[in-house]
């Protein structure tokens, strides 16, 4: 299978499974032989354009429990592919082990190949890899607590009602941005653990609970000891940026299956947690992979012209930037920044020219492309990706430039950066920060709890560079925190010096109350 004459895998579009298990073997030689890719083991399913939908429906993850907002996602999404509005993905990919890869049944057989090698190889190496995932996410238990929180959550609607448990679900997810742990230091979960650690759970009070409830006044006339800041911090352990976490583990109304619909929901969003931090690596490195492998089945008489030519259609629909002053233009698209990096990366390490042994001496002429990728597919996530390997060299290609639109400024947007030396490293720096989940995420955390008085629960809100909260997103979000804390949230939105910029104060309602 490695000789220029390999045998042709299929001819026309049509396919069967034998012919896929040929495209699966060939494409794995490749992967695994020559590209030296790290997989898990591969589980490819094939199904029909309704239940892709149903899989765009449930945010990737078909075994996902059941809530109203799927189904409104999956009547939006297949009105627009009804009316032929828009396309659908040619796959999707599970990061788990096996890595499942659902291929679409309409596809050709080139295509099928294309998505066996974009999914089943790249997206699974660079999930297995991958510093980010190795840290946060458990490919061999999250399907098994997949399928233990459906089954849960299916349990709690049948005991206490459906109305209930879309009520905590509407809140917990309206919280699951701000229901991750975002840095290291706790200990990676077992999810095979989860449904037995729930049913321990089950068996006895919770100690934090009661320990911080000890101090709460119970009657009228009666007040606990003025605690101060550090002491009511120390107790609550505070500050908390994980709100999920802090409202399963504090909230002093919450009945336990509640608190453990929380814990779902978290545990779900630190699933996802890596996945937004490395969209353009992550994208990159499939659309990387699935060109090299392509490439070297055409070359090899695998694949025919007319095969190559279908396959250069699809990708280069993928990996299509349109211009600023594109009515299509919605900022860059990852498959395209991410892919020409990996890209020009190959080219600095096997051609470099003199511009690019000054900006990246350590790669720069190393003759393993593959060596070098595979130690940066492993070791950075996008922000420090483009921080340090955006070259000049596809800054020109890709006319990239810098505009700076300052309030304080009347003239309009004035062009910060252009094509020289401190304008390349502006660019750089400024790009980088786009994906860069300090900036993008509004750093929100609970910084008090006022236990000797009204028990209310004060958040603050850090702003950078003066960006406040959107007040109408901000009051229905916290809304939901008040009713699952079940007394007052305060949100105040501080500057760098802790000034206080504004202030959003809202009431848990009167059904949540009554619940």
């Amino acid at each position: 299978m490695t000789g220029p004459g390999m045998e042709r895998l299929y001819e026309g579009a049509d396919w069967d499974f034998a012919t896929l298990q040929r495209i699966y073997d060939s494409c794995e030689h490749i992967a695994v032989s020559e590209l030296g890719l790290d997989v898990y083991p591969n589980q490819i399913e094939i199904i029909t354009a309704e239940q892709m939908l149903d899989v765009y429906s449930s945010i990737g993850m078909p075994l996902l429990y059941k809530h109203w907002s799927f189904g409104k996602h999956f009547s939006h999404h297949e009105a627009f592919y009804r009316k032929g509005l828009r396309g659908l993905a040619y796959e999707i990919v599970i990061n788990s082990s096996p890595c499942i890869s659902y291929l679409m049944e309409e596809n050709t057989a080139t295509m099928q190949a294309l998505v066996i090698a974009h999914a089943a190889f790249g997206h699974n190496h660079f999930f297995k890899n991958n510093y980010l995932f190795k840290l946060w996410t458990d490919a061999d238990g999250i399907l098994d607590y997949l399928n233990f929180a459906k089954g849960y959550i299916a349990r709690c609607e049948e005991r206490h009602g459906q109305a209930a448990v879309e009520r905590t679900l509407d809140a917990a997810h309206a919280l699951m941005s701000h229901g991750v742990h975002r840095y290291a230091g706790k200990k990676k979960l077992d999810l095979r653990q989860e449904e037995r650690r729930e049913r321990e759970r089950r068996l006895h009070d919770e100690q934090i609970f009661n320990d911080l409830w000890r101090t709460v006044p119970v009657g009228a006339g009666k007040s606990a000891p003025d605690l101060d800041l550090e002491r009511r911090r120390a107790i609550a352990g505070l500050p908390q940026e994980n709100l999920l976490y802090f409202l399963e583990k504090t909230a002093p109304r919450l009945q336990p299956w509640q608190r453990e619909l929380l814990r779902i929901v978290r545990h779900i969003a630190q699933y996802f947690y890596p996945q937004g931090q490395t969209k353009v690596m992550n994208e990159g490195t499939a659309t990387y992979v699935h060109y090299q492998i392509m490439t070297r089945l055409h070359e090899r008489g695998a694949i025919v012209d007319g095969d190559f030519l279908e396959f250069l259609t699809s990708h280069t629909n993928v990996v299509f930037q349109p211009d600023f002053d594109d009515p299509r233009f919605s900022g860059l698209n990852p498959y395209a920044l991410g892919f020409a990096m990996m890209q020009d990366i190959e080219r600095i390490v096997t051609q470099p020219e003199d511009e690019d042994r000054e900006w990246f001496p350590d790669i720069a002429g190393r003759g393993d492309a593959m060596a070098v990728l595979r130690d940066l597919w492993a070791n950075y996530r996008d922000e420090s990706f483009i921080a340090q390997f955006l070259s000049p060299s596809l800054m020109r290609r890709m006319r990239l430039f810098h505009l700076a639109d300052d309030p304080a400024e009347t003239a309009g947007l004035k062009v910060e950066a252009i094509h020289d030396e401190r304008g390349y490293r502006r660019i750089r720096r400024e790009l980088s920060r786009q994906y860069d989940v300090g900036r993008i995420d509004a750093h929100i955390e609970i910084v008090d709890v006022d236990l000797a008085g009204d028990r209310r629960l004060i958040l603050q809100h850090t702003v950078v560079n003066g960006g406040l909260l959107e007040e109408t997103d901000a009051k229905r979000v916290l809304q939901h925190l008040a009713d699952l804390w079940s007394y007052d949230v305060l949100l105040r939105e501080v500057d760098g010096t802790a000034a206080v910029l504004k202030e959003h104060h809202v009431k848990p309602s009167a059904t949540a109350m009554a619940a």
